[in-house]
C-alpha cells in the first residue's frame, strides 16, 4: 500500500473535528493531519501544540497549549480538556504514526458509535476497543469522561475502553463491536488494506512505503517513540535499496536512547 496521491471523491464530514494533541514529532504529526485532510472535508482541524509552528495547510488550526510534557500529561488533556476545544458531534483523534488511509472504507454508522478505535486482540473479554492513536469518539462520551465517577487512568483509552466502559455504557454510550472496529481502524488486529485509517509506527512502511516512513522518521525529534516496536520496524526497513544502512541508523538511535535513560 502507499500513501494516498492523486484525485479522490473526497468525503464530507461536517459533524467531526480531526484533533492532534503533541509536543513532540509535531512536523510529523502535521503531515498526519494534511494526509486526512486531503481526502476529507471536516468540521474543523485542531493542532492542539506549545510548539510555534505555522502550518502550511489553511486549515489546520493551530491551538497553543502547556507543553506535553510525558504520555501521562497527553492522556490526561484527552480526558479532561480536549472536549472544551469540540464544537461538533463527534472528534477523530490522531497521532504523528497513523491517519486516514482510504475513505472508500468509510461508513456512516462509525457516526453511530460513541467510541471506536482498532480492537485490542490481546483481550478476549468483550471490552477490546480499542486504540485511542487513531480514533473517533462522541462529544457526549467526551463530556461523560469529566463525570465525577469516571475513574482517570494511563492511558486514557484504556481508560475508556475498559476501565470505565460499563459505566460508560450505564451511561447509554455505543461502543463499535469489534468487526466494525477492524473496518475503521487497523492497529495490532485488522486489515491495513481494507481499512479507513491505521495507527501504529509499525504500520507506516506498508501504509506509506518505505523510503516516505524513512524521510519521516528521519525528521523526528523523539524517535524513542518507535522502540515498543523495533524489530517490525527493523525487518521491514532493511529491505531494498539502503536498507543496511536504514537498519544500522535504527539501531544507532535506540542505542543513544538507551544511553540517555
Amino acid at each position: 500500500m502507499t500513501e494516498p496521491s492523486g484525485p479522490y471523491a473526497r468525503l464530507a464530514l461536517p459533524h467531526v473535528t480531526l484533533c492532534a494533541v503533541t509536543s513532540v514529532n509535531v512536523a510529523a504529526t502535521i503531515r498526519a493531519l494534511e494526509v486526512s485532510l486531503e481526502q476529507i472535508d471536516f468540521g474543523a482541524c485542531k493542532l492542539f501544540t506549545d510548539a510555534p509552528v505555522r502550518p502550511e495547510h489553511p486549515d489546520i488550526m493551530v491551538v497553543p497549549i502547556r507543553r506535553i510534557s510525558s504520555s501521562r500529561a497527553y492522556s490526561d488533556f484527552i480526558l479532561m480538556q480536549l472536549v472544551d476545544h469540540i464544537k461538533t458531534t463527534h472528534c477523530l483523534v490522531a497521532q504523528w504514526d497513523g491517519h486516514v488511509l482510504d475513505t472508500e472504507c468509510w461508513r456512516m454508522d462509525f457516526l453511530d458509535q460513541d467510541y471506536i478505535g482498532a480492537s485490542w486482540p490481546q483481550f478476549t473479554d468483550g471490552h477490546d476497543v480499542g486504540n485511542g492513536g487513531f480514533s473517533l469518539r462522541s462529544r457526549r462520551l467526551m463530556e461523560a469522561c469529566r463525570n465525577p465517577e469516571f475513574q482517570p487512568y494511563h492511558p486514557e483509552d484504556v481508560a475508556i475502553g475498559r476501565l470505565n466502559r460499563e459505566w460508560l455504557e450505564g451511561r447509554g454510550m455505543r461502543f463499535a463491536p469489534r468487526a466494525l472496529a477492524d473496518l475503521f481502524s487497523t492497529e495490532r488486529a485488522g486489515d491495513i488494506s481494507a481499512s479507513f485509517g491505521y495507527h501504529g509506527a509499525w504500520l507506516m512502511p506498508r501504509a506509506i512505503g518505505i523510503n516516505k516512513f524513512w524521510q519521516i522518521y528521519a525528521g523526528l525529534d523523539d524517535r524513542s517513540t518507535i522502540r515498543h516496536d523495533f524489530a517490525a520496524i527493523f525487518k521491514q526497513i532493511r529491505q531494498g535499496y539502503g536498507g543496511w544502512k536504514r537498519a544500522l541508523s535504527l539501531i544507532l538511535d535506540q542505542l543513544a536512547y538507551r544511553r540517555g535513560k
